[in-house]
């Protein structure tokens, strides 16, 4: 493990959601945007399952790292998975013998898929008007 001071970094991203993640040895607490995880989110109980994903893949204690992110823009699913891929990041960086567990857990990938766009003379992205024959 290294010092007490030095921190890894993960970049994670999902959707239109970006976080900033630092993770470095403490006691378990969770930072997101200056706040705690139950004060950020709705549903705090249904994102810490999300957010402790890659600990449980390693068999690792959650509870033995600070984890401080900063996220910006999506919506909260989008928010919580680009932190999980920043964690997932970092974890690899720490020890690279996690990269492959954490490779074959699905949680190193970005989810690529994004919102198609609204085009010009239909409804929404591939809607159209309905047909009328007469």
């Amino acid at each position: 493990m290294a010092k007490a001071d030095t921190y890894f970094y993960g970049l994670g991203r999902r959707k239109r959601s970006t976080a900033q993640v630092k993770l470095q040895s403490g006691k378990g607490n969770i930072v997101i945007n200056g706040l705690s995880p139950d004060e950020y989110f709705d549903n705090a109980k249904h994102y810490t399952v999300l957010l402790t994903q890659p600990f449980n893949a390693l068999d690792l204690e959650a509870n033995k790292f600070d984890i401080s992110a900063k996220v910006s823009g999506g919506g909260h699913t989008g928010q919580v998975e680009a932190i999980r891929l920043g964690i997932s990041k970092a974890l690899a960086i720490l020890n690279v013998d996690y990269k492959a567990t954490l490779r074959r857990a699905d949680l190193l990938g970005r989810d690529s898929r994004e919102r198609e766009r609204k085009k010009f003379g239909l409804r929404g992205a591939r809607k159209q008007r309905q047909f009328t024959k007469r």
